[in-house]
């Protein structure tokens, strides 16, 4: 069992920025971050590998999401820029053993979820 421990959600103004971070418990072959609007499904945003050397971002969040991973820190980053009030959402860290396939990722841990609110 992987325990992932995220921080870093807020209040920001649309145009913004926010850097949520993800600390695993254990070792998995992937981490990513996926987000859930109220009343919306939840939806994948991003994934990087254990070592850091292959992402995966979803078409729609290309260009102002950015993920990281800090091998000393074991510490997984979303810098998120340019943010817009449809950006707000409840934002979970994720990670597993397998990679995405397409638009899709079936993580096996989940955090608890880090609120991101983004003002007009």
């Amino acid at each position: 069992q992987v325990q992932l421990v995220e921080s870093g959600g807020g209040l920001v103004q649309a145009g913004g920025s926010l850097r949520l971070s993800c600390a695993p418990s254990g070792r998995t072959n992937a981490m990513g971050w996926f987000r859930q609007a109220s009343g919306k499904e939840r939806e994948f945003v991003a994934a990087i590998s254990w070592s850091g050397d292959r992402r995966f971002y979803v078409d729609s969040m290309q260009g102002r999401f950015t993920i990281s991973r800090d091998g000393a820190k074991n510490t997984v980053y979303l810098q998120m820029n340019s943010l817009k009030p449809e950006d707000t959402a409840v934002y979970y860290c994720a990670a597993g053993r397998s990679w995405p396939s397409g638009n899709n990722w079936y993580p096996d841990y989940w955090g608890q979820g880090t609120q991101v609110t983004v003002s007009s």
